[in-house]
This record gives structure tokens, sequence and C-alpha cells, in this order.
């Protein structure tokens, strides 16, 4: 039996018992939807992306369950006015983080007591020298301070001061900072609107600023993989402690989330924003196409019904082959409404046509699935071909999308030669009123034959581009590239990136012990691309006996000042206005001689203080005082500093360099020229040539674009070579399959001359549209061929043509919610199968009219 009678033979058995035929369709529905509701689950897991066995995932794998406390982290990127009040902002979220059941663990990597004690002999010896000798010529001051740290002891040290500065003692010069910090913080609690004193800036002056203006709270929240937002009980939980938060209430300090958890969280929820209306005006489109299309309700409602049926039995075969959708395979819904209702359209509208040749509704039923079955049948199995080409690849993520939309084609075959025309026959459509093919088309494709040299001229030249340009074609391997920049997460992230600090690009390596860690990182700090590298002995600092030796020498002369005193009498608003009197006294002449003009704003202060309540002054005595006792005894445990070695190093910290089998991690941080793709393929290619076996962010991008671009290549070479054999099996014939296959390849070419002139680089989630490019083209330009071979010698006119050009606009609506996402991964996607579409549409309805025209078939 042939194919034509085969198929005739399947919607003849449709169509004979129709009423049976919908209720197996429906029952075999309920089934697929009652395992989709209670089976098939949603992951938001990229590490599920890629499979295991690639040797990068295994070692990634080996890495993080080496080190898990780097993994699913939220992470509080805290930034102040002061450094103290960073610092006090992340000790209080920590706090309130530590028992909230959200969070498997919550801790501080830049607070440390080991690293606190021993803060000064990290600081260069050309550093460390003058910030000592500057801290002893303040002795007289700290000694007063560290009596009485409170306003009354800072007043009482200024009016020595100005004894100074009276007797020509004092030299203001290198107090000018000092100084105006204090005008400052008084000014601002005589407007109401107190701040408290950074210290550690009067103290450390610039060196205060290496550290970073952020301090970091890395939370490991638990994740709940089934919700589109895996961590976002957890980020409500830390908003709600941020807001709490007293600098955060008064402004003074700033907390923003990121991190891998939010990254992914809000990535979704960019994904999701305006699905909804896209779906209902994609919805209202493809109605609005229909109509036009078949022209009935009766023919709509069968397309629907079928569409319907075929996308809950698809999902169901997802739920039973595959258990979970996947950030990429989760788009297989719209891909199938796009492409399946070709098929849809192809048989309904060809069916309205042969009803009014055979005034037989059964006749004409029986005579499309002669003409236009093999033809939808040979659409789908290619279209199927392009898709499961990718289920052998490592790409995990695109092979169950290809494993579901793939199978999803045979079933919207199957619903087109069962379903459909059951649910036609029952529905009982009209022969057509008007013409059901394309009035228009048949002048448009005269001139086209006319012009047949100039048309397959320029196709031809727009091919030629193509290649050209081939080479041009760039892949954006850096997937924060698919993801909205406005976001709270990616906007932090931005920020660290700039910050050499806290550049998230860098590779980690694990080496066997200590000796090798330090040999590697030796190794490491000569390359061009390697800012920095960071192992265990880092955190011993270098040239202990010349800094203890300097350090010794401040700790005896600034020992006996610092001591700490007994608790200081309570301070009221009388003594600050007693203490702030008499250092007005000794000030204010102080401030007529030159030496002493930086006293002047203070003297002018300290004269509104004594006019003002005593709320004020207990404002500013905390405003000024608030963190003094705190720098004081910070100075104290830094200048009684002593040797250490890595045995020191405390274990939670050391935990993060260091394994309990004795092996070393080395972490080699980028330099700005790494910052893009070009950059960190090179940046990840040197440490390599030192460290084959390296690890990391930075790694994992470079490996997953690799992997990516591998798997397509791949795919698309099967595909093609699926596509091909399956042409030449039902066409029999090298000429006729190259007929289908060259436009096809034309049209690629076409779609990279767009997208090289855009310019739109290939990324993570555009390179999708590859393989719906090959099944599309395949579905449209089958069409035409294989009426060509029946003999027909017009094309443009026809139902045929028809179909083709209401189906491309159903498919180009469902992609067009792509494009007007507001996630830019996904617009990006929609952007290029929309323009593979339009190349797509261009040479089935403009080039291969004439080139048939123009060819004999046999």
């Amino acid at each position: 039996m042939s194919l034509s009678a085969t198929l005739a033979a399947l919607v003849g058995l449709a169509t004979r018992r129709a009423w049976l035929s919908v209720l197996l369709g429906l029952i075999i529905t309920g089934l697929a939807l009652t395992a989709t509701i209670t089976r098939l689950g949603v992951t938001t897991d990229t590490d599920l992306l890629f499979a295991e066995t690639l040797p990068w995932r295994q070692r990634d794998m080996a890495f993080n369950k080496a080190f898990p406390q780097f993994q699913d982290l939220l992470v509080a990127v805290v930034d102040g006015a002061s450094p103290e009040i960073t610092e006090q902002t992340a000790i209080d979220l920590a706090r309130n983080l530590s028992g909230d059941p959200r969070f498997q663990d919550v801790r501080r990597p830049d607070a440390s007591p080991y690293l606190e004690a021993n803060g000064l002999m990290f600081l260069d010896a050309k550093e460390l020298t003058p910030l000592l000798d500057g801290t002893i010529d303040a002795q007289p001051f700290l000694g007063q301070l560290a009596a009485d740290p409170s306003a009354r002891g800072l007043f009482a040290a200024l009016a020595l001061v100005g004894i100074g500065v009276e007797r020509g003692q004092a030299d203001l010069t290198a107090f000018g900072k000092p100084l105006q910090a204090f005008h400052q913080a008084l000014a601002s609690a005589l407007s109401g609107r107190a701040a408290p004193l950074s210290w550690q800036s009067l103290l450390a002056g610039s060196l205060s600023e290496q550290a970073g203006p952020y301090r970091f709270v890395l939370a490991r929240p638990k994740l709940d993989y089934t919700s589109l937002e895996p961590g976002g009980d957890a980020s409500d939980a830390l908003r709600k402690a941020v807001s709490g938060l007293e600098f955060v209430r008064s402004g003074s300090a700033h907390v923003r989330i990121t991190g891998a958890v939010a990254l992914a969280d809000e990535e979704f929820a960019t994904v999701a924003q305006g699905a909804a209306l896209g779906t209902v005006f994609s919805a209202a489109l493809v109605l609005l196409w229909l109509v036009l299309a078949v022209r009935s309700w009766r023919l709509i409602v069968p397309i629907f019904a079928t569409l319907v049926v075929g996308l809950i039995t698809t999902t169901g075969f997802a739920a039973l082959a595959v258990g979970r959708l996947n950030l990429v395979s989760v788009a297989f819904a719209i891909l199938f409404v796009g492409i399946a209702v070709d098929f849809a359209i192809q048989f309904s509208v060809r069916a309205r046509e042969t009803i009014g040749q055979t005034h037989d509704l059964r006749a004409a039923l029986d005579a499309c699935a002669r003409i236009a079955g093999p033809q939808i049948m040979v659409a789908a199995l290619a279209t199927a071909a392009g898709f499961l080409a990718f289920v052998p690849t490592d790409f995990s993520g695109v092979a169950e999308l290809g494993l579901i939309a793939g199978s999803g084609m045979v079933i919207a075959f199957l619903a087109t030669m069962l379903f459909l025309p059951a649910m036609i026959l029952l529905c009982h459509p009209r022969a057509a009123q008007a013409e059901t093919g394309l009035a228009w088309g048949r002048p448009i494709e005269a001139g086209l034959i006319r012009a047949t040299p100039l048309v397959l001229g320029l196709f031809a030249i727009m091919g030629a581009t193509g290649l050209v340009l081939l080479p041009r074609v760039t892949f954006d391997s850096d997937p924060l590239h698919t993801k909205d920049a406005s976001t709270e997460a990616m906007r932090t992230l931005s920020d660290l990136m700039a910050n050499p600090l806290t550049n998230p690009y860098s590779v980690d390596i694990l080496t066997p012990n200590r000796d090798a860690a330090n040999a590697l990182a030796t190794r490491l700090r000569g390359l061009s691309l390697v800012s920095d590298v960071i192992t265990l002995s880092s955190f011993v600092p270098e040239e202990q006996k010349a800094k203890l030796a300097l350090l010794e020498d401040a700790s005896q002369v600034l020992g006996p000042t610092l001591a700490p005193h007994g608790p200081a009498a309570t301070v009221i608003a009388a003594d600050i206005r007693l203490a702030a009197r008499s250092a007005l006294a000794h000030l204010e002449p102080a401030s007529r001689k030159p030496a002493g003009e930086a006293l002047r704003p203070i003297v002018t202060d300290l004269a509104a203080l004594l006019a003002a309540p005593d709320t004020t002054l207990l404002e500013a005595n905390q405003a000024l005082t608030r963190f003094l006792p705190l720098q004081l005894s910070r100075l104290r445990v830094a200048l009684a500093a002593h040797a250490v070695t890595e045995a020191d190093i405390p274990a939670e910290l050391a935990r993060d360099w260091r394994l309990p089998d004795g092996r070393v991690r080395v972490q080699a941080l980028s330099t700005p020229a790494a910052r893009d793709s070009v950059g960190l393929h090179a940046f990840v290619a040197q440490v390599r040539s030192v460290a084959p076996d390296a690890a990391g962010s930075a790694v994992t991008i470079v490996e997953t674009s690799a992997t990516i671009t591998h798997a397509f290549a791949s795919a698309a070479i099967g595909a093609l070579a699926a596509i091909a054999l399956l042409l030449l099996a039902v066409l029999r014939r090298w000429r006729d399959a190259a007929l289908v296959l060259a436009p096809l390849l034309l049209s690629a070419l076409m779609t990279v001359v767009i997208a090289v002139a855009l310019p739109l680089p290939l990324n993570f989630a555009n390179i999708i549209a590859l393989p719906l490019l090959l099944g599309v083209g395949v579905s449209f330009n089958i069409y035409f061929v294989m009426n060509w071979r029946a003999g027909a010698t017009s094309y443009l006119g026809t139902a045929t043509a028809r179909a083709v050009l209401f189906s491309a606009l159903t498919t180009a609506t469902a992609f067009s919610s792509l494009a007007l996402s507001f996630h830019p991964g996904t617009g990006s996607m929609g952007k290029l199968l929309l323009i593979s579409l339009g190349a797509t549409l261009a040479v089935t309805l403009v080039f291969m009219p004439p080139l048939l025209r123009r060819l004999r078939p046999r």
C-alpha cells in the first residue's frame, strides 16, 4: 500500500467513527493531563543543563563537593557612609539571619578575629611606617580619648590642641582631615541629622579604603527547586531582615542582594514578567490569522482543539519520559504551538478547498489525506529530526527539549491525521464561498517569473554574502549577558565586577598540598592576565620580623596611653556643655592665630552647641564617639600582634582554602582585560597552560560555551543528514531532495546576513533558533516541491501558499511573544526566530516559484 493510501486509510478510520475518535483523543488527553499534574516537575537548577559525564562538569562537581560553602548563595552586599557603619550593618544582618530556619548557614567571610589581630602586618612596610608614625604623633590626643571615650573627653583633647596652638607648640597641618571630620559631625548634629563619626578613617587614613567599600554576608538558603523561584522565601526573609536594620532605616547604609540564587530567581521573574499579557495577545493574533486562513469557525474549532490535544499529550509525554522541565526545555510549549499549527492549517485549508471540488465532506477528507498527508508527514518528520538530533549531545537542557519537541512533532502529526479529521467531520464545514487560494499571489508570481534571472541572482548574492559573513557570526559565551541588567542582583554584580577585589571571574585549582599550592601560585602570578593569586599562605603575613619590630616600638610608646581605664563616668548633657565651654575658651583665641585657622569651624560649632538643647548635646556625643571605643580596642589588639604561621589560621577561615585531606585551594583572579568574552577565554587558556585541571566560574563559562557550540554543530550536521535521508527515502531522487535542502541553506545564510548586520550575536538562549530553522524551512519548502512533483506550475495563488503564509503568521505570533520578553536571553531568541522565519518565508514564496518553474519535474 502506498503512503498516500495508508494515510487515507488512517483518516478514513478516524472519520468512520468520528465521535469515538474524538472521545479516544479526549481520554488520551485526560490521561496525559493527569500524568502532567502528578509527575511533571520544574527544576531551575542550572547544573542539570549539562551532562555529568563531561570532564569539566566532573571537576566542577568535585570542587562543589569539596567546598559546599560556596554553592547556592544569597550574597548581601553592604555599603555605608563610613567603614564602621558598613561593618555594623553587616554584623547586625548576620546576627538577625543566623537563627532563621530558612537558611542552612550564614557567615561573613571578611570578618575574622585573626585578620583583625594581624591586620597591620598585612600592610607593606612602606605603608605601615607612616601609619604608625602618625599614630604616635597623636599620642596625647589618643590618651585623652582612651581615658574618656566620650564627647567630654574629645572636647578636653581639643582643648589641649588649642593650648598647643596658643603656645606655638602644635602644628595642625597633619590634622586638617580629622578637624574637618569633627566639624562635619558637630554640624550634622546641630542640624538634627546626626551621623556617626568614622574613627577608622581618621586613624588609618587612606589605608582604611584598601578593604574596599563593601562588606558581605553569605547566606545559604534552603532551596525549593520545584518552584520557579527556589530561593524566593529566603530572599523575602533576607529583605525583611534588611529593612529592620538601624542604618538602613536611617539611609546611612544600603544592602543589595546578589549571588547565584538571586540571579536565578530574578531571571525567572523577568521571564514571567508580561508573559500572561503576551500569551493573551498572541492567542488573539493566532485566532485572527486562523479566521483569515480558514474563514470558518467550523474549521477554527477543530484546529484549536487539535492544538490543545497535541500540546497536553506532549506535556504528558514529557512527564513520563523526562519527569521534569529545565530552563531550556520549558520552552517546548511555545515551539510546539508555533510549528504544530502549520500541520493543522495545511490540512484544514486543503480540506476546505477539496470540499468545494467534491461537495462530499468524507471524500474531501480522503482526498486531502492522499494529497496533503504525505507532505505534512514529511514536514513533521523533518522537524522532529531537527529536534531529535540534539538528544545525543552533552547539552542536557537542549537534549531534553529535543526529545520532548521532537516527539511532540510526531504527536502533532498523529493528532492532525486522526483527531483533526474527526473534529472537522463533526463540525461539518461548508464548501468555501470565496477562493481558497491567494488571488493576489498570481500577479506577484507572474512578475517573479518574468524577472527569474534577477530574482535568482539576488538570492544568489544574498547566499554568497552569507557565506562571506559566516566567520563574523559571534557567540557571546557570557551567560550574564542573557540576563536583565536592570535587576538588583545584576546591577550589584556589575558593581562588584568593576572592583578588582570582588571580581567574580576567577579560576580555582586544587593542589595536593601547601608546597604545591605555593609553587603554583608563584607561576600564576607571572601570567599577564592574572591580577592576583590567593591561597592559604596568603593569610600568613610576609616580612613578619621587620613589621613586628615596628609594631613593638609603637606599642612601647602607645601601650600605656591606650591601656584601658576603668569605666568612665556616665556622660550627661551638663558635662558635655561644661567640656564644650572649656574647649571653646582655648580654641577661640587659638583660632585667631594663622596656625589655628583650621579650628575656626569647630569654634563656631561649639558656640552653637552651648546654646543647643540637652537632646542635641547627647546626640552630638553619640555621633562623635559611637565607634570610638571599638576603634581604640582594635588599635590595642593590632599593636599587640605576634608572629603567626599557617597553624594559627582559624579553622573556619582555613576551611575555605584547605581540605581535611591536606589539599589546598589556589584561586587566580583576572585582570580587567579578561572581562569580555575574548579576554575571558584568553585568561582561562593562560591559567590552564600551568594548571590543566582548573575549575571555577571563569572555566565554567568557557566550557559551557564550548559544550553548547559543539552540541549545536554536531546536532546541525546530524539533523541535516537525517533530513536528507528522510527526503531521499520519500522523494526517491537526489535532485528533488536538493530542491528542499538548498532553499533551507539559503534561508540560513540570509539569517546570517541579517544577524551580522543588526548585529545580533548568538548566545546561550537564542542558539536554539537553529534547529527550528531546519524544521520550519523543510515544512514550508516540502509543500511546494511535492506539488511541483505532482505537476503543479502555479504556486503563490494556491491553497498551499495560503496555508504557508498563515502558518508563518501564526508561528511568527508565537515567536513574537518571546521577542517582546523583558528577559534579554528570551528576547534575543524570539528575535532570531523571527529573523529565521522571515528568511525562510521569503525563500519559499519569492525564490522557490521561479526556481521550480525553471526546472522540469521527472
